[in-house]
């Protein structure tokens, strides 16, 4: 057998082992040959083959009655330091990055379950002047600044049809009150994938901000990049955008997002979709 056939057996394999391991969540914590056969499209021999050796490896382990589910690899990989244990660990090396590469302020923001965000943790500009964060914890309403568009643009519609029907404070001379631009403007954002603030919550501070999903499709939390004005020009805000979606997304990945489930809960967030 050639060299390439070796290496294509082996992702293979790997591609199936895979495929397995997708079929246990929640509702389906143990399974039998014969369910992950039907769910994979495999056979049944293919199937207890890879079951064997993903149990040998701690992938998997034997429960009774011949049926399997994860084993002790899986969560002792998620307690090792070595994946995120949630949404500030997975940000902070992107947010480093985006410091550096940028030079302005880069954030982490939080959805709280009470429709507001809060402010999770920074990496600050070098710069003398530059945007830094002091309301850590504090909760912001969701229509105000970058962070909490781009986090209501993809909530659920129907939280954001109660955003859109209550009055909208107007904190800054540029902040949006009117329903009817705002929720324009979320339908843009979730065709860009990052939203704008031109001085809309904090004076002389321009942001982009893009959302960043968990392992269930929903935005749990956004990346922000802020600076002064003098330093955001229309077009650099749209280069800034352009670079903190990828960098949103890695995150999103360290989280256990995945394209489906991402696009399955921007649909939801789409006006008149439920």
């Amino acid at each position: 057998m050639q060299e390439h056939e070796i290496r294509r057996g082996s992702v293979q394999s790997i591609d199936r082992a895979v495929a397995i391991l997708r079929c246990f969540d929640a509702c389906t914590p143990d399974l039998g040959i014969s369910d992950l056969a039907r769910a994979t499209g495999l056979s049944t021999s293919t199937v207890h083959r890879l079951l064997l050796a993903m149990q040998e490896n701690g992938l998997i382990r034997q429960t009774a009655h011949r049926r399997y589910a994860i084993g002790p690899l899986v969560a002792q990989l998620a307690h090792s330091g070595g994946i995120p244990a949630g949404l500030r660990e997975a940000a902070l090396p992107v947010l480093r990055a985006l410091r550096d590469d940028t030079e302005e302020t880069a954030a982490v923001h939080e959805l709280l379950p009470t429709g507001q965000r809060v402010v999770l943790d920074q990496v600050e500009s070098r710069h003398q002047l530059r945007r830094t964060y002091t309301e850590f914890g504090i909760p912001v309403p969701l229509p105000l600044g970058a962070p909490g568009k781009v986090l209501l643009a993809f909530s659920p519609w129907e939280r954001q049809a109660d955003v859109l029907a209550a009055p909208l404070a107007q904190v800054l001379p540029a902040t949006i009150t009117d329903p009817v631009v705002l929720a324009a403007q979320l339908a843009e954002i979730r065709t860009r994938g990052f939203a704008k603030s031109m001085a809309e919550r904090t004076p002389g501070i321009r942001s982009v901000a893009a959302p960043v999903f968990d392992f269930t499709g929903q935005a749990i939390g956004c990346l922000s990049i802020s600076g002064p004005e003098l330093r955001m020009p229309e077009e650099r805000l749209e280069e800034l955008g352009e670079r903190i979606v990828p960098a949103a997304w890695s995150v999103s990945e360290l989280l256990g997002a995945t394209p489906a489930a991402r696009d399955r809960s921007t649909t939801r967030a789409s006006a008149g979709i439920h």
